[in-house]
């Protein structure tokens, strides 16, 4: 039995988003195909992710120089444990599906917000003298869908892509193996077929999900 988190990062439903109607359509087939697996979705535009700000700072300080948990301010402990929570949640599951819309060529803050959240040291990555960085989730397993008004995917535009990207090197600093791709695109430039384009990608999702 795997456990999937299903990351979403869009303030609509999947009736007014191509990107959640796809996630939709992948997570019902995934179930579908690993009736014995645990779905969990995250919905971020629901939860509370503290930023990392300066209580955060702080009371990591603290606790790194010695200080017990339970002397830090109201604020700091709040933070930090939330923290602690979602990235111990992200670190107990097998498999990771990160649904968004492309804002300004990137994902929505919320989504940032939740990544800083799980890039921990010693907890998905640690540091080694020599090598920098190394990555401690090598047998996880992850998948981006992202819809864009643009064709960013490929093409002239492609350059201008930041969340695929972005997210793509998150996944290889953890030691993520592979972040494969669902882009639903180009429904602004040709609207008449937005969709075939979402049928075509639904497809896709329907078959990733078989083999996921």
């Amino acid at each position: 039995m795997a456990n999937v988190l299903y990351i979403t990062a869009h303030p609509h439903d999947h009736q007014n988003s191509y990107s959640l109607a796809v996630g939709k359509e992948f997570i019902e087939a995934y179930r579908e195909a690993n009736r014995n697996d645990e779905v969990m979705h995250l919905d971020l535009y629901q939860m509370k992710i503290p930023h990392i700000d300066a209580d955060v700072f702080s009371g990591w300080g603290k606790l790194s120089s010695g200080t017990a948990f339970e002397q830090l301010n109201p604020e700091e402990k709040a933070k930090v444990s939330r923290l602690g929570e979602l990235v111990d949640q992200f670190v107990a599951a097998d498999k990771y599906v990160f649904v968004n819309p492309m804002w300004n060529f990137s994902f929505p803050p919320i989504m940032k917000a939740y990544i800083d959240s799980i890039c921990v040291a010693g907890k998905t990555f640690k540091y080694v003298e020599g090598k920098g960085p190394v990555g401690l989730l090598g047998n996880k397993k992850a998948l981006h869908i992202q819809a864009s008004g643009g064709v960013y995917s490929q093409g002239p535009s492609a350059d201008f892509e930041m969340g695929h990207r972005f997210l793509n090197v998150i996944m290889k600093f953890l030691g993520v193996p592979v972040l494969e791709g669902i882009f639903i695109e180009g429904m602004a430039v040709t609207p008449d077929q937005a969709p075939a384009i979402k049928e075509k990608a639904i497809q896709q999702a329907r078959e990733l999900a078989k083999r996921f």
